[in-house]
C-alpha cells in the first residue's frame, strides 16, 4: 500500500503589504528587503483567522480530489498560530467541512508541519488504519509577529495549504520515501514564548508573545541540513539529484534555496518560487507553493517531486513523491 496526493488547494488573504508598507514601519525599504530575503510583498490576515483560511484551503483541495467530506478518514493540520488552545484547528475545520467520519487532530513542527502531517498521514494509509486523508499547513503569523523588529517582520505573513491523499496499490506512484528529524538543543534559534504559570501561587503579567529568531543560526541549519535530507531521500530510491523534475522547498529566504541548488549543482530553473509574493508562511510554505505548482501545469502526472522544509524545534522533513 502506498500513499498518493490527489488533490491541492490553497488560500491568501487578499490583503497585500507591500515592503514599502513596512517600511512605513520599521527602518528599512524596498531593496534592503528584496536583496536579502527576496520577499517583496506578504499577504495579511484581517477579517480571516487561522480557521477560515485552513478551511478554504481544504475545500479547494477536496473539489480537486473529487472526494467529498463525508469520505475522509483522517484531518491533520499543522500550524503554530492556532485561533485556539481548544478546540484544534483541524477540529474546527471539520466542523465546517462536515468531515463526519474523520478523526481530526493539530501538529507543532512550525515550518515543517505540513510535511509532518503528510508523514503522519502516510504511516496511518500504509499500516491500513484509514485510506483518505486531509492535511492542511495554515499560519496567522501576523499575529504572532513583532512589527518593531525589522529582523523578523519583513518575513512572515498569512496563507495556507493543503492536500489530499489517498490508498494506491500502486507501488510506483505516490510518496516513495520519506525523511524527517528535530533538534530540540536548537530551539532558542526560534522561538515564541506561550503563557507564563499564572495560578492562585504564582501572579504574572500576559503579555503578548512574539517571534524572535537568530537568523545566521537558522540559514545555517538551513543549508546543511536541507541538502543532507534531499541526499538521504534520494539515496533511498537509487535516484540522483538530476532525477527530480521539480523540488518544492518551503519558502524562507531566497539566499537559502540559492545555496541549496548551488550546495547539490540543481539548477535553479528545478525550484519554484512564490515568496516574493508571499513571504515565509511557515507551515503552510510547502502546500501553497505546490498547489500553485501543479495548478500552473508545472507539475504533471508522472513527474517526480521533492518537497522539503525546515523550521522552528529545530525540526525538518521531506518527501520524494511521484505523481
Amino acid at each position: 500500500m502506498n500513499t498518493k496526493i490527489i488533490g491541492t488547494g490553497s488560500y491568501l488573504p487578499p490583503t497585500s503589504m507591500s515592503n514599502d508598507d513596512i517600511s512605513k514601519l520599521v527602518e528599512t525599504n524596498d531593496d534592503w528587503i528584496r536583496e536579502r530575503t527576496g520577499i517583496g510583498s506578504r499577504h495579511i490576515a484581517t477579517d480571516d483567522t487561522t480557521v477560515s483560511m485552513a478551511a478554504k484551503a481544504a475545500q479547494k483541495a477536496l473539489e480537486a480530489s473529487a472526494l467529498t467530506a463525508e469520505e475522509l478518514d483522517l484531518v491533520i493540520v499543522g500550524t503554530i498560530s492556532a485561533d485556539n488552545l481548544l478546540p484544534s484547528t483541524a477540529c474546527s475545520v471539520q466542523s465546517i467541512l462536515g468531515a463526519k467520519n474523520a478523526v481530526a487532530f493539530d501538529v507543532n513542527a512550525a515550518c515543517s508541519g505540513f510535511l509532518f502531517a503528510m508523514n503522519t498521514a502516510n504511516a496511518y494509509i500504509k499500516c491500513g488504519m484509514y485510506h483518505n486523508a486531509l492535511i492542511i499547513g495554515v499560519e496567522t503569523l501576523s499575529k504572532i509577529t513583532d512589527w518593531t523588529d525589522r529582523s523578523t517582520c519583513v518575513l512572515f505573513a498569512d496563507g495556507a495549504g493543503a492536500a489530499v491523499l489517498t490508498a494506491t496499490e500502486n507501488e510506483s506512484e505516490g510518496i516513495l520515501s520519506f525523511v524527517q528529524g528535530s533538534d530540540g538543543t536548537r530551539g532558542p534559534a526560534l522561538y515564541c514564548k506561550s503563557r507564563s504559570n499564572n495560578n492562585p501561587y504564582v501572579t504574572t503579567t500576559l503579555e503578548p508573545a512574539y517571534i524572535t529568531m537568530d537568523g545566521p543560526a537558522v540559514f545555517k541549519f538551513a543549508i546543511k541540513t536541507v541538502p543532507a535530507s534531499i541526499r538521504q531521500l534520494l539515496d533511498q530510491t537509487g535516484y540522483t539529484t538530476d532525477d527530480p523534475d521539480v523540488y518544492v522547498l518551503h519558502q524562507a529566504n531566497l539566499r537559502i534555496i540559492q545555496s541549496i541548488s548551488k550546495r547539490l549543482s540543481i539548477p535553479m530553473e528545478k525550484f519554484p518560487l512564490n515568496m516574493e509574493g508571499c513571504g515565509n508562511t511557515s507551515a503552510a510554505s510547502v502546500p501553497i507553493l505546490l498547489d500553485e505548482t501543479v495548478r500552473s501545469g508545472r507539475i504533471n502526472p508522472g513527474d517526480l517531486v521533492i518537497l522539503a522544509g525546515f523550521g522552528a524545534g529545530l525540526t525538518w522533513g521531506g518527501a520524494l513523491i511521484r505523481f
